[in-house]
């Protein structure tokens, strides 16, 4: 076969060269105008022709290759990978939105401004906060966003001495590196054995240093807060304010309001629960939603009707400043509008409920073979463990690897540091039960090979592309371009 390609490429070279060669003679000498010598090519460079139906199928193969939403179960924990309805994409792609320019007058964005702000307030409805901005361009921005909002509002009451923030070993990552980004000393509390926040242990480190106690809710194992309401009366007690990581709220919507938990402050990714594309580095969206007595401190410009107009509010003395420019992310928002004009708080709350119900589908499937780490009922997401007296040796990474010889992309994995062996798996609510069941066959199948042929699991992929790498290696010398 492959001969037969080689004598099929080098005849098709021979017929084209006379034409290349012209072509690549007249690019050179337009170049030497442009460019140093040292800098041009010696000879033409060796490209390939090929017809275009060669060159489709070249790429169609390609893309077989690589894991998707499209085409896979992509369980990824805490990053809520569901399918994305397509029609989202075509109503954020209309011209009316996405050509509009940058600087065009307030006048010719009316329709703009109008949907950012409904969006505004559906998000205040189905969290019971006062106040949105739709700067931020994704969580971890939503999360600076906030602690920054925090910052302004102690410096408008003179609060100097409220210096820390304060983390539970269960929240996201990027809440610590965050508050450390905006200045603040991150203090870091141990969950109880429940998984839950520690409230013995946060009254011990809560004084009149703290500026914010940050929570993941549901947090970074699958569970809720259930003491969030005393969590929060102990921060106001403090003076301090609580603000809620958002990011799992695929759990929450249309379930429970923030707002009454006592939270003051909380960020929503738009490109993860309310249905736009997420993965690859982005878009993203993070939405910054606060009580009443924080919204002067918002960013500006904010999104404000004045009679019939809609207007960018910019005369904003305690703002915070800008935090994107222009206005966010808007094709984003657009895709979260069409999600939540499409459902309302019945259906809100039916998502919510499938996300948890496909969660603790797995985890109780899963019970016998790798046990939840919390043996608890779950929200959004189970988090798994390793039975290590059966493993023969086999770690997470390994089952991991040897999901993609399955048709399944990998969950995520030692997240969160707390769990040994973590395997962190989210359903969310757009999976089916016929596919919930393949993956968790696929799982038990992994499982006894572990104990009758480990070294098979061992040494996954065996069906892929790209066979299993040397990963520490890869890890003391990454090769960063191809």
């Amino acid at each position: 076969m492959q001969e037969i390609i080689k004598k099929n490429m080098l005849s098709i070279e021979k017929s084209v060269t006379g034409r290349r060669g012209v072509r690549f003679e007249k690019a050179l000498s337009k170049a030497e105008d442009l460019l140093p010598a040292d800098c041009l090519r010696k000879s033409r460079p060796h490209l390939p022709e090929m017809s275009e139906l060669d060159t489709v199928r070249h790429f169609t193969n390609l893309s077989r290759q690589n894991y998707c939403l499209d085409s896979h179960f992509y369980p990824l924990g805490s990053c809520t990978m569901k399918y994305n309805p397509k029609a989202y994409d075509v109503l954020s792609n209309l011209e009316g939105f996405s050509l509009a320019h940058p600087f065009a007058p307030l006048a010719g964005v009316q329709g703009t401004l109008e949907l950012l702000y409904n969006l505004q307030e559906l998000l205040k409805e189905i969290t019971g906060l006062s106040a949105f901005t739709l700067q931020p361009a994704a969580g971890a921005h939503g999360e600076l966003t906030g602690i920054l909002t925090a910052k302004s509002y102690f410096k408008s009451r003179g609060e100097h001495q409220r210096t820390e923030v304060i983390v539970p070993d269960t929240a996201h990552g990027t809440n610590p590196a965050t508050s450390n980004m905006a200045g603040y000393t991150v203090i870091n509390i141990k969950s109880g054995p429940d998984g839950c926040v520690d409230k013995e242990a946060l009254q011990k480190v809560l004084s009149d240093k703290t500026a914010v106690v940050m929570l993941t809710v549901p947090n970074t194992v699958g569970l809720f807060e259930k003491d969030i309401c005393q969590i929060a009366e102990m921060v106001h007690a403090a003076g301090a304010l609580l603000y809620m990581d958002g990011a799992n709220f695929n759990a929450l919507m249309g379930v429970a309001k923030p707002a009454s938990f006592g939270v003051d402050m909380m960020h929503l990714n738009l490109h993860k629960s309310f249905a736009a594309p997420h993965g690859g580095g982005g878009p993203g969206s993070g939405p910054v939603g606060v009580v009443a007595h924080l919204a002067q401190f918002l960013p500006k410009p904010m999104v404000e009707k004045q009679g019939e107009r809609f207007v960018l509010n910019t005369q904003m003395p305690d703002s915070l400043g800008k935090m994107k420019a222009f206005y966010g992310n808007i094709s984003v928002c657009i895709r979260a509008y069409c999600f939540l004009r499409q459902y309302d708080g019945k259906t809100l709350h039916q998502v919510a409920e499938q996300a948890v119900l496909n969660a603790n589908y797995v985890r109780v499937l899963l019970k016998d073979y790798f046990p939840a780490f919390f043996d608890a009922p779950c929200m959004h997401e189970c988090v798994l463990t390793l039975q290590k007296e059966k493993m023969n040796g086999i770690r997470t990474a390994d089952i991991a690897k040897r999901l993609l010889d399955y048709g399944f992309y990998a969950p995520t994995i030692y997240f969160p540091l707390i769990v040994p062996e973590a395997m962190m798996i989210e359903p969310t609510e757009t999976e089916n039960k016929e596919m919930l069941d393949l993956f968790v066959e696929a799982m038990k199948t992994i499982f006894q090979e572990i104990v009758s042929n480990p070294q098979v699991v061992h040494e996954a992929p065996l069906l892929q592309p790209v066979k299993r790498i040397d990963e520490v290696s890869a890890a003391r010398e990454p090769n960063l371009r191809w």
